[in-house]
């Protein structure tokens, strides 16, 4: 509701900047749609998918490991001679401090790969609509997130995802043409990775 509120007033405020004889020209992007269907996204959720699979693969034998460790402390612990046990309980303590370290770190990488994968495209989705929008003389083109209701004609989604596959650039260069170097933001406005609300809720990984 709040997001909707911002919106409102955004309207207004240029509605009243915009003089009275000047056509107002809006229009919409699905970031969201925009970051799954571009093939810049598929690409960097295949490489991301098959990091999950890695590690995963990893972290099981890891487990697998502190499992068979603690089954023969279950199961023969109390036959042991009391040096041979607390050998074999040091070895367990110590491997599964070791799965419970490597599954945190690998899910804080994994989480981080994501943001920067993410967070590259969508920048890069969001230089594109500048382009399309000064190009085709938008006077605002705001995110589908954002909106409660919008008409089909002014969704400019696939036009924004054909423009960025043909241009079959690096992921995340196209935030840093000097084209594209507009004024630096204002304190507390959002980053270009943020348009619209969409990286929190935009990811590679879903």
């Amino acid at each position: 509701m709040r997001q909707a509120v911002i919106v409102g007033v955004m309207l207004l405020a240029m509605a009243a900047a915009v003089p009275v004889h000047a056509d107002v020209k809006l229009a919409y992007v699905d970031l969201e749609r925009a970051l799954n269907e571009c093939q810049a996204g598929k690409r960097a959720k295949l490489d991301f998918r098959g990091r999950i699979d890695a590690v995963q693969a990893s972290l099981e034998r890891q487990q697998a490991e502190v499992q068979a460790l603690k089954d023969e402390l279950q199961k023969k612990g109390m036959l042991m001679q009391p040096d041979q046990r607390q050998n074999l309980e040091d070895e367990y303590t110590a491997k599964l401090r070791d799965f419970e370290q490597s599954y945190k770190n690998q899910r804080d990488e994994l989480r981080q790969k994501d943001n920067e994968m993410t967070g590259a495209i969508i920048r890069d989705l969001a230089t594109v609509v500048r382009e399309i929008g000064e190009k085709d003389g938008y006077t605002l083109v705001l995110e589908k997130g954002g909106l409660l209701w919008g008409i089909p004609s002014i969704d400019i989604t696939d036009e924004v995802i054909r423009t960025y596959d043909g241009m079959n650039v690096k992921v995340g260069s196209l935030a840093s043409d000097p084209r594209w170097a507009g004024p630096a933001p204002s304190a507390g406005a959002p980053d270009a990775s943020d348009a619209g609300g969409a990286s929190g809720r935009s990811s590679i990984s879903r």
